[in-house]
């Protein structure tokens, strides 16, 4: 496994072709299309980006130097474009990517584990950690709650755990 410093982050997904030269359309997870254009290269360096403009519709349309036509174009449906989180931007105090939350073990104030951080998910009002429990339920699945990624909730996190208020632990 990739040390936390080097594992992938996705920053967008291609979504289709855009017109027949092999442009793509795109899907942004960052901060728009400014951040993205911080990078020439995604996938290991797969895909190098030639061209990026916004669609004015909260997404992009890219070229990139690998793809000819509209048929490469249409095969990358569904590709996430990934660069390695040592490659991003360093944080301030109190911001996290959701790539350095995501795998974190999850304890309570208290000191018991609870689980493992499987996802970051945003309905509109705030981040939310999708949480997994440690211990199967009777039936054998491991049940998942959800955290608000609020300082009432989340009391503190590092690059090794995730510590969860025990009235928020589910």
């Amino acid at each position: 496994m990739a040390s936390r410093s080097d594992r992938p982050v996705t920053l967008a997904a291609i979504s289709g072709a855009h017109g027949v030269t092999g442009e793509v359309r795109l899907k942004l997870f960052g901060e728009g299309v400014e951040a993205l254009k911080a990078y020439r290269a995604f996938n290991d360096s797969t895909l190098t980006l030639a061209k990026l403009r916004d669609d004015g519709k909260g997404g992009a349309i890219a070229r990139f130097t690998e793809v000819a036509d509209r048929t490469a174009a249409e095969k990358l449906r569904g590709t996430v474009l990934t660069v390695p989180r040592s490659a991003m931007p360093p944080l301030a105090e109190g911001e996290y990517y959701h790539a350095d939350l995501i795998g974190l073990a999850v304890v309570t104030d208290e000191g018991v584990a609870i689980g493992t951080v499987i996802a970051v998910d945003n309905f509109g009002a705030g981040d939310v950690l999708e949480i997994e429990r440690a211990e199967p339920d009777e039936k054998g699945r491991r049940e998942r709650f959800m955290v608000p990624m609020i300082p009432a909730a989340v009391l503190e996190w590092d690059a090794e755990r995730l510590v969860v208020a025990s009235a928020f632990a589910g």
